[in-house]
Protein backbone atom coordinates (compact mmCIF):
# COMPACT_ATOMS: atom_id res chain seq x y z
CA UNK A 1 0.00 0.00 0.00
CA UNK A 2 1.16 3.76 -0.37
CA UNK A 3 1.56 6.38 2.66
CA UNK A 4 -1.46 8.24 3.09
CA UNK A 5 -0.91 11.86 2.33
CA UNK A 6 -3.14 13.57 4.43
CA UNK A 7 -2.97 16.84 6.17
CA UNK A 8 -4.35 15.32 8.84
CA UNK A 9 -4.16 11.65 8.10
CA UNK A 10 -7.64 10.52 10.18
CA UNK A 11 -7.47 7.23 11.28
CA UNK A 12 -10.94 5.86 12.93
CA UNK A 13 -10.71 2.18 15.15
CA UNK A 14 -13.70 0.70 15.93
CA UNK A 15 -14.98 -2.19 17.82
CA UNK A 16 -17.43 -3.25 20.66
CA UNK A 17 -16.63 -3.33 24.35
CA UNK A 18 -13.81 -5.90 25.63
CA UNK A 19 -12.17 -6.10 22.17
CA UNK A 20 -9.03 -3.59 23.44
CA UNK A 21 -9.94 -0.56 21.21
CA UNK A 22 -8.96 1.85 23.50
CA UNK A 23 -5.63 0.33 24.25
CA UNK A 24 -4.97 -0.09 20.56
CA UNK A 25 -5.80 3.59 19.84
CA UNK A 26 -3.63 4.77 22.84
CA UNK A 27 -0.77 2.56 21.84
CA UNK A 28 -0.56 4.22 18.44
CA UNK A 29 -1.21 7.78 19.50
CA UNK A 30 1.50 7.38 21.70
CA UNK A 31 4.21 5.59 19.31
CA UNK A 32 3.09 8.56 16.87
CA UNK A 33 3.79 11.45 19.68
CA UNK A 34 7.20 9.68 20.14
CA UNK A 35 8.11 10.16 16.53
CA UNK A 36 7.23 13.71 16.88
CA UNK A 37 4.07 14.03 15.48
CA UNK A 38 0.72 16.01 16.97
CA UNK A 39 -1.60 13.40 17.37
CA UNK A 40 -5.52 13.97 18.38
CA UNK A 41 -7.72 11.41 19.63
CA UNK A 42 -11.18 11.19 20.32
CA UNK A 43 -12.95 8.40 21.97
CA UNK A 44 -16.42 7.30 22.01
CA UNK A 45 -17.43 4.25 24.55
CA UNK A 46 -21.33 4.41 24.60
CA UNK A 47 -22.30 1.28 26.57
CA UNK A 48 -19.03 -0.01 26.34
CA UNK A 49 -19.29 -2.23 29.43
CA UNK A 50 -21.93 -4.25 27.69
CA UNK A 51 -20.54 -5.00 24.61
CA UNK A 52 -21.72 -1.60 22.88
CA UNK A 53 -19.75 -0.07 20.25
CA UNK A 54 -16.37 1.70 21.29
CA UNK A 55 -15.17 4.40 18.54
CA UNK A 56 -11.69 6.07 18.48
CA UNK A 57 -10.27 9.05 15.92
CA UNK A 58 -6.96 9.36 15.70
CA UNK A 59 -6.12 12.68 13.92
CA UNK A 60 -2.32 12.60 12.57
CA UNK A 61 -0.42 15.98 11.52
CA UNK A 62 3.42 17.22 11.17
CA UNK A 63 2.66 20.56 10.96
CA UNK A 64 -0.48 21.77 13.52
CA UNK A 65 -2.79 20.56 15.75
CA UNK A 66 -6.66 19.16 14.87
CA UNK A 67 -9.60 18.45 16.69
CA UNK A 68 -10.15 15.21 17.57
CA UNK A 69 -13.33 14.16 15.64
CA UNK A 70 -12.92 13.44 12.34
CA UNK A 71 -15.41 14.93 9.48
CA UNK A 72 -17.82 12.83 8.13
CA UNK A 73 -16.85 10.91 4.94
CA UNK A 74 -13.47 11.92 5.85
CA UNK A 75 -11.49 8.89 6.90
CA UNK A 76 -8.79 7.94 5.27
CA UNK A 77 -8.59 4.58 7.08
CA UNK A 78 -11.00 2.53 9.33
CA UNK A 79 -9.57 0.00 11.06
CA UNK A 80 -12.73 -2.44 12.68
CA UNK A 81 -12.35 -5.01 15.75
CA UNK A 82 -16.19 -6.34 14.55
CA UNK A 83 -16.97 -6.25 10.75
CA UNK A 84 -20.67 -4.66 11.73
CA UNK A 85 -18.75 -1.34 13.49
CA UNK A 86 -16.62 -1.63 10.06
CA UNK A 87 -20.33 -0.99 8.03
CA UNK A 88 -21.27 1.72 10.67
CA UNK A 89 -18.24 3.40 10.43
CA UNK A 90 -18.40 3.57 6.52
CA UNK A 91 -21.57 4.96 6.52
CA UNK A 92 -20.26 8.13 8.73
CA UNK A 93 -16.55 8.20 7.47
CA UNK A 94 -16.29 6.42 4.69
CA UNK A 95 -16.09 7.63 0.63
CA UNK A 96 -14.48 6.63 -2.24
CA UNK A 97 -11.08 6.48 -1.33
CA UNK A 98 -11.14 4.87 2.51
CA UNK A 99 -9.30 1.91 3.30
CA UNK A 100 -10.74 -0.77 5.82
CA UNK A 101 -9.53 -3.33 7.65
CA UNK A 102 -12.01 -5.34 9.56
CA UNK A 103 -11.68 -8.44 11.63
CA UNK A 104 -14.08 -10.43 10.17
CA UNK A 105 -15.08 -12.05 13.21
CA UNK A 106 -18.45 -10.63 14.27
CA UNK A 107 -19.86 -10.19 17.96
CA UNK A 108 -23.06 -11.08 18.68
CA UNK A 109 -25.08 -9.14 21.24
CA UNK A 110 -27.34 -10.24 23.84
CA UNK A 111 -30.25 -9.09 22.03
CA UNK A 112 -29.17 -11.17 19.01
CA UNK A 113 -28.33 -14.45 21.19
CA UNK A 114 -31.74 -14.06 22.91
CA UNK A 115 -33.44 -13.93 19.14
CA UNK A 116 -34.74 -10.16 19.57
CA UNK A 117 -32.46 -9.04 16.93
CA UNK A 118 -30.71 -10.90 13.64
CA UNK A 119 -27.20 -9.67 12.76
CA UNK A 120 -26.75 -9.33 9.60
CA UNK A 121 -26.02 -12.71 6.78
CA UNK A 122 -21.98 -12.38 6.96
CA UNK A 123 -21.81 -12.86 2.92
CA UNK A 124 -23.72 -9.76 2.42
CA UNK A 125 -22.27 -7.72 5.08
CA UNK A 126 -18.82 -8.53 3.86
CA UNK A 127 -19.91 -7.29 0.46
CA UNK A 128 -21.50 -4.68 1.59
CA UNK A 129 -17.79 -3.18 3.01
CA UNK A 130 -16.16 -4.25 0.15
CA UNK A 131 -18.50 -2.15 -2.28
CA UNK A 132 -18.60 0.97 0.45
CA UNK A 133 -14.59 0.72 0.54
CA UNK A 134 -11.53 2.02 -1.70
CA UNK A 135 -9.95 -0.88 -0.90
CA UNK A 136 -11.13 -3.83 1.67
CA UNK A 137 -8.91 -5.94 3.57
CA UNK A 138 -10.65 -9.17 5.69
CA UNK A 139 -8.76 -11.18 8.26
CA UNK A 140 -9.77 -13.63 11.31
CA UNK A 141 -7.72 -12.05 13.88
CA UNK A 142 -9.82 -13.58 16.69
CA UNK A 143 -9.01 -16.98 15.19
CA UNK A 144 -5.27 -16.20 15.19
CA UNK A 145 -5.22 -14.91 18.84
CA UNK A 146 -7.48 -18.06 19.74
CA UNK A 147 -4.07 -20.19 18.30
CA UNK A 148 -2.08 -18.29 20.18
CA UNK A 149 -3.45 -19.18 23.34
CA UNK A 150 -5.55 -15.84 24.43
CA UNK A 151 -8.40 -13.80 22.50
CA UNK A 152 -7.30 -10.65 24.26
CA UNK A 153 -4.57 -10.02 21.51
CA UNK A 154 -7.01 -9.94 18.78
CA UNK A 155 -6.58 -5.84 18.89
CA UNK A 156 -2.70 -6.66 18.72
CA UNK A 157 -2.80 -8.97 15.75
CA UNK A 158 -5.18 -6.17 13.82
CA UNK A 159 -2.47 -3.34 14.88
CA UNK A 160 0.28 -5.70 13.19
CA UNK A 161 -2.00 -6.00 10.17
CA UNK A 162 -2.60 -1.60 10.47
CA UNK A 163 1.28 -1.70 10.33
CA UNK A 164 1.41 -4.36 7.78
CA UNK A 165 -0.38 -2.19 5.61
CA UNK A 166 2.05 0.88 5.68
CA UNK A 167 -0.37 3.60 5.75
CA UNK A 168 0.07 5.60 8.78
CA UNK A 169 4.09 6.67 9.83
CA UNK A 170 4.37 3.70 11.96
CA UNK A 171 6.88 1.01 11.75
CA UNK A 172 7.33 -2.60 13.53
CA UNK A 173 10.10 -1.27 15.50
CA UNK A 174 7.82 2.13 17.10
CA UNK A 175 5.48 -0.41 17.70
CA UNK A 176 7.75 -3.11 19.51
CA UNK A 177 9.43 -0.27 21.74
CA UNK A 178 6.11 0.86 22.37
CA UNK A 179 5.01 -3.19 23.14
CA UNK A 180 7.84 -3.18 25.66
CA UNK A 181 7.56 0.39 27.50
CA UNK A 182 3.60 -0.51 27.93
CA UNK A 183 3.88 -4.64 29.42
CA UNK A 184 5.79 -6.51 31.43
CA UNK A 185 8.05 -9.04 30.19
CA UNK A 186 5.67 -12.14 29.70
CA UNK A 187 3.23 -9.66 28.66
CA UNK A 188 5.10 -8.22 26.11
CA UNK A 189 6.44 -11.31 24.61
CA UNK A 190 2.81 -12.28 23.69
CA UNK A 191 2.17 -9.15 22.61
CA UNK A 192 4.79 -8.77 20.41
CA UNK A 193 4.10 -12.33 18.75
CA UNK A 194 0.66 -10.90 17.79
CA UNK A 195 2.14 -8.14 16.46
CA UNK A 196 4.18 -10.04 13.87
CA UNK A 197 1.29 -12.52 13.24
CA UNK A 198 -0.68 -9.26 12.06
CA UNK A 199 2.25 -7.81 10.14
CA UNK A 200 2.81 -11.41 8.71
CA UNK A 201 -0.98 -12.06 7.81
CA UNK A 202 -1.14 -8.73 5.89
CA UNK A 203 2.15 -9.77 3.50
CA UNK A 204 0.86 -13.15 3.06
CA UNK A 205 -2.49 -11.79 1.23
CA UNK A 206 -4.81 -12.54 3.97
Amino acid sequence: MTRINGEPINLVISGVGGQGNILLSRLIGRSLLKKGYLVSIGETLGVAQRGGAVMSNIRISEKMPFGPLTPEGKAHLIVSLEPLETLRMLSRYGNPEVTTLTNFRPTLTVDVLTRKDKYPDYAALKQAIDTLSGTAFFLDATAMALKLGNPIITNVIMMGALIGLDMIPLTREDIEAEIKASFSADRAELNLTALAHGIDAIAAGT
